[in-house]
């Protein structure tokens, strides 16, 4: 059983809603991402998503490009995102990590050279949002072999036999988008999201997280009444990017940062 299964089972005997927070790595810099990684945790996090910068990232609105930026300025790559797995997992043993990008750096490397060091610093699953589950069959082959899980993105518009194929290609968790749009758009209608995720119930036994659009204690409140769990991006980004670079911030500046997970956190556990 992979880190993502285990905590997700942990979480669902507990009656607890999982809470994903996703920041881009290296925005600022590493060191400031692997200290906001620990503290993200400490606030409630149950699993991470590590976003690796990409110079198209075509999915993502412009808080999250913003963030982007900043990391390739900083030089992040995706070599480096692994060394920062590393050295997370050094200290947490526990806490499963997700890498979220796009498909172009995996391809640079090697499918193999990636899920061989992928494997070897802790990575607990793979979410490539531009890989159509027809095309994912060799990616999938090497990451499953390394008990690593391919995690697919589910939207509003996606058709149902589109759906069913997804359902089948996906492990660990699947992450249902909640609006046409990009991340950072406003959360709009909670009753097609709910049907939604009745639908995708009936085609599989995996948790079912939501993401996009979720940036208070409110809008996670309502959302994971519906689901196994959300995720938070751009209200943490946007926070992130009022940070100081050069590993200069202070954990007061940090704490700001994590407040959303710690409120959100809050507002899951009521439910």
């Amino acid at each position: 059983m992979s880190r993502i299964s285990e905590v997700s089972a942990a979480a669902a005997q507990q009656g607890r809603k999982l809470l994903i927070p996703y920041v881009v790595a290296g925005d600022p810099d590493l060191p400031t991402t692997l200290r906001l990684l620990h503290k993200l945790v400490a606030e409630g996090a149950d699993i991470i998503e590590l976003g690796v910068p990409f110079s198209d990232p075509s999915s993502d609105g412009p808080v999250i490009q913003r963030g982007v930026e900043r990391s390739i300025a900083g030089g992040t790559n995706l070599a480096k995102v692994l060394d920062l797995v590393a050295d997370f997992r050094a200290v947490d043993k526990i806490t499963p990590i997700v890498l979220m990008g796009y498909l172009n750096p995996v391809e640079i490397m090697g499918y193999e050279v990636f899920a061989d060091r992928a494997s070897h610093v802790g990575v607990d699953g793979v979410l490539v949002v531009d890989m159509p589950p027809s095309e994912s069959n060799a990616l999938r082959g090497v990451l499953h072999d390394r008990q690593i899980d391919t995690i697919f993105l589910v939207a509003p518009t996606t058709t149902d036999a589109r759906c069913e194929q997804i359902a089948a290609c996906c492990t660990g968790y699947l992450y249902y988008v909640s609006l046409k749009g990009v991340t950072g758009a406003a959360l709009l209608d909670t009753e097609s999201v709910r049907l939604s995720i009745e639908k995708l119930r009936k085609l599989t036994a995996l948790p079912i997280v939501i993401g996009f659009g979720i940036k208070d204690a409110d809008s996670a409140r309502a959302m994971g009444a519906l689901s196994e769990g959300v995720i938070i991006g751009s209200a943490l980004v946007e926070r992130i990017e009022k940070l100081p670079s050069n590993d200069s911030a202070t954990e007061q500046q940090l704490a700001h940062v994590t407040e959303v997970i710690k409120s959100a956190r809050g507002a899951l556990d009521e439910i």
